[in-house]
């Protein structure tokens, strides 16, 4: 058998002003074309790891088109996109005849132009292969699901987990799945069901730990082949935003529809509880002070650069300085500019040095410090979400009167405490540590920290879901109405 595998991904925040070009997806991240599975393990490839060696355990072929991915940003530049998609079709018809297809997607890719990138994907590739050859698709659950990617895909199947520990599994599923109708033994049907809700759902955590159970429980029984809860990504204003099930069966649309609504349903029911609170900047930084031990982390959520915030506010660091707290840790903040500029003082200079505020108004205004260069590093990275590393680039340790900075080139959230420690600067000395990202640090950090707490800071990934200004999405939705079905 021969299977065609490929992976065009990145998350777009319609809300931050960073455009996604050319230098996002070939120079921060490598653009690979070919054989992707035989580069070390990273988010980008994880699954098209997987693949292939499954394929080789069971004596298939793949055939590996481009794996293409970009740190989380604004939309995506038309060009680059047409660009990569044109790559990945005149791999697919030189590959042909295929037996199956094997995709890892996003889910809430936008372009200029193209607010589903992900289903005008699919249907390139549907068109190309005709309607018998099976298509999976392995999608972030914080997707965008809309009906060009239903109907168009055979398999449709995104993380259980947030942070998404899952990936490999996940892939295993599409895998088997595809396998399995293109030998015939079933015919997968796809069912979506809208749960007209915009939230965060945290799944270490109750009552998100409990769906993912009722997700897994499901699964096996009356034909049901998989099922997954997209979360929906809240900072894309596109027509086809929240949340939705997703339910895969054999054969039965029925049966996959009425699953669907039976997940939605313990999703509804269970919304006020999946409220994550979170504290003002100044709440935060009481809290801290007031643990009886620390580190006490605070994940700067507004300015996650895992959802295509600038990563340079500077927001919860001024507070920081202005209260003059002690012992306290702050990454990563993206500034090329300030790693350039300790680079040439090398370690152990002090000097004025001005960090962060430099993207626009959801940056806030730089803040001028007198620092010392603690640590530095040619090429800095942190551990990654299933395996694999994640690149800062070129970065800085800098010290400002007991407050520790690290600085990036490399724009990405913080996923573990190798970012600070990775360069030197240890936590189990601080009271407070602020790390910006929105949920991904979580199973990392939660071993070290004595308390975990989310900020409400100001930023381009602001929590209020109530109060995102969309303007092209336009359907009534929970928390913004109370009864979303009833308003429609």
């Amino acid at each position: 058998m021969k299977l065609f595998s490929a992976t065009l991904s990145t998350e777009t925040n319609t809300f931050t002003p960073l455009p996604t070009g050319r230098h996002a997806f070939t120079k921060e991240r490598p653009l690979l074309r070919g054989p992707a599975s035989r580069t070390p393990a990273g988010m980008t490839n994880i699954p098209l790891l997987e693949w292939c060696r499954l394929a080789e355990r069971d004596g298939h072929t793949v055939v590996e088109s481009i794996c293409a991915s970009a740190e989380p940003g604004g939309t995506t530049v038309r060009a680059i996109y047409e660009e990569l998609r044109a790559m990945l079709v005149e791999d697919l018809r030189a590959a042909l005849p295929v037996d199956g297809v094997l995709l890892r997607l996003h889910g809430a890719m936008v372009a200029e132009g193209y607010d589903d990138c992900e289903g005008d994907v699919i249907a390139h590739v549907r068109q190309i292969v005709g309607p018998g050859v099976p298509i999976g698709v392995e999608l972030d659950l914080h997707c965008h699901l809309t009906e060009t990617i239903r109907t168009n895909a055979d398999v449709v199947i995104t993380y259980k987990e947030y942070p998404h520990t899952d990936m490999v599994e996940r892939a295993r599923e599409v895998y088997a799945l595809v396998v399995a109708a293109a030998e015939g033994k079933i015919k997968p049907v796809v069912a979506f069901h809208d749960c007209r809700m915009i939230s965060m759902w945290r799944t270490p955590v109750e009552p998100a730990r409990s769906i993912v159970a009722k997700m897994t429980e499901m699964e096996g029984r009356d034909g049901i082949l998989s099922v997954s809860f997209g979360h929906g990504f809240p900072w894309g204003d596109v027509p086809d935003l929240g949340a939705k099930t997703v339910v895969v069966a054999d054969g039965d649309l029925a049966t996959a529809e009425r699953a669907a609504a039976e997940l939605a349903r313990m999703v509804w029911e269970t919304r006020e509880a999946s409220i994550t609170p979170h504290d003002t900047i100044d709440g935060g930084i009481d809290a801290a002070l007031a643990a009886s031990a620390g580190p006490v982390v605070l994940a700067d959520v507004a300015d996650n650069a895992g959802a295509g915030a600038p990563s340079d506010s500077t927001f919860v660091l001024r507070r920081l300085v202005e209260r003059g707290v002690k012992s306290a840790a702050v990454g990563a903040i993206w500034d090329p500019v300030a790693v350039m500029i300790c680079q040439e003082a090398e370690v152990g200079a002090t000097l004025k040095l001005r960090i962060g505020g430099k993207a626009g108004v959801v940056s806030g205004d730089p803040v001028d410090l007198t620092v010392t260069v603690r640590g530095l590093s040619d090429e800095h990275t942190q551990t990654g979400l299933s395996g694999g590393r994640m690149r800062f680039g070129p970065s800085a340790w800098v010290e400002a009167d007991g407050i520790h900075i690290i600085l990036i080139t490399v724009r990405c959230q913080v996923l573990a405490p190798d970012a600070f420690t990775g360069i030197g600067c240890t936590l189990d000395d601080k009271r407070i540590v602020v790390v910006k990202s929105i949920q991904h640090f979580y199973g990392n950090f939660a071993p070290i920290a004595k308390e975990i707490r989310y900020l409400a800071a100001p930023g381009a990934v602001g929590p209020d879901y109530a109060a995102i200004p969309y303007e092209r999405f336009n359907r009534p939705y929970w928390p913004r109405v109370a009864d979303p079905f009833a308003a429609q």
